[in-house]
């Protein structure tokens, strides 16, 4: 059974190895996930443990998706840090592990995130995944809605420029007074 929970910053720390080698298998599967490959375990551990920071100051939430005494996914929500800007969110980093796809925990660590935005005021979600990826298909599933394309955005683990998709959702409810 796989049980997602959300981490704080020292926990962060402590699963920093084990995160590391979830990233570094999504780069090397081909995922675009902001790093190129070869992608060196080390590295990938140093950029997760320099994440604890914003976990605890509230800038980002992170969650694990545990499958047994592994880590099978991930995903992170950036908050906005403007003051005009608090109620809306990024969803990052959602990494599945390729031999754990297919089974619903890409959905499962989305709608995660998605709940715990709309529990804290959060109505207005958005990402961005590499276009023609086989993540498009989970966000249009999941309700998100597709808001246009930018070519050579960024380049997948190979270094090649390629066009990126950007994907937006309205959860919670919209305050009808201004933010304050």
């Amino acid at each position: 059974m796989t049980e997602i929970v959300p981490v704080s910053g020292p926990e962060l720390v402590t699963y920093a190895d084990e995160l590391a080698a979830l990233l570094v298998e999504t780069v090397e599967n081909g995922s675009s996930v902001g790093f190129l490959a070869p992608l060196d375990r080390g590295t990938a551990a140093e950029w997760w443990r320099a994440r604890a920071a914003s976990v605890e100051a509230g800038r980002l939430q992170a969650w694990i998706a545990r499958d047994g005494e592994r880590i099978a996914g991930t995903i992170g929500l950036v908050r906005a840090p403007l003051p005009n800007a608090r109620h809306r969110a990024e969803v990052t980093k959602l990494m599945v592990r390729p031999s754990a796809r297919g089974r619903g925990l890409g959905r499962e660590l989305l709608a995660a995130a998605e709940r715990t935005a709309a529990d804290d005021g959060v109505t207005l979600l958005v990402l961005d995944t590499e276009s023609g990826s086989p993540a498009e298909r989970l966000y249009r599933a999941a309700g998100w809605t597709e808001c246009g394309s930018v070519p050579d955005y960024a380049a997948g683990p190979d270094g090649v420029l390629k066009p990126t998709t950007f994907y937006y959702k309205s959860v919670g409810r919209v305050a009808d007074a201004p933010l304050g």
